[in-house]
């Protein structure tokens, strides 16, 4: 299971109750800034806007590629290593709102990591170190360290173990 905190809300639907979670002036902020990142090729500038204004936790050499959308409610939540990849167009969520309740989770994405193009990561998730994640993937729990993974749902294809041996062969 994804680790959330789970945040039950009474009458109409969570996301209908958004600016009574987070402030509008956040919101406004964050998308402005994500809008912008999500465009500018310069990769040490996105990584400092990021860190600068959503509070993002990016390492050294880490590659957000174009196109790349982090939580823009709860963009503080999200840790990436040093020397990873994020490919284009993939989402990094932090936040649920559902029907009755809404869920945060921290994700965490760890050193040498490659998560492949038009990927959604769901709150709660720690992707290990080293690991692959393929194109496409849905990332709706936890990803050993050295594996790699894909699909919808996401399955593990190789474990680190299967991975060294592979290459060893």
């Amino acid at each position: 299971m994804r680790k959330t905190e789970s945040h039950p809300v009474k009458g109409s639907n969570s996301l209908w109750q958004l600016y009574k979670t987070v402030s509008f002036w956040k919101v406004v902020k964050n998308f402005i800034v994500i809008q912008i990142g999500r465009y500018t090729p310069f990769l040490a500038m996105k990584n400092s806007l990021y860190k600068t204004f959503l509070g993002m936790k990016i390492g050294k050499e880490t590659a957000l590629a174009l196109m790349v959308v982090p939580d823009f409610l709860f963009p503080e939540r999200i840790t990436i290593g040093r020397n990873t990849i994020i490919g284009y167009n993939t989402t990094i969520l932090a936040h649920e709102y559902l029907t009755t309740e809404y869920r945060l989770g921290d994700v965490i994405i760890g050193d040498n990591v490659m998560v492949g193009a038009n990927t959604m990561i769901l709150p709660g998730v720690t992707i290990g170190d080293g690991a692959v994640v393929s194109a496409a993937t849905l990332v709706h729990r936890d990803v050993p360290p050295g594996a790699m993974v894909g699909g919808n749902p996401m399955q593990v294809i190789y474990t680190a173990e299967q991975r060294k041996n592979k290459q060893t062969t």
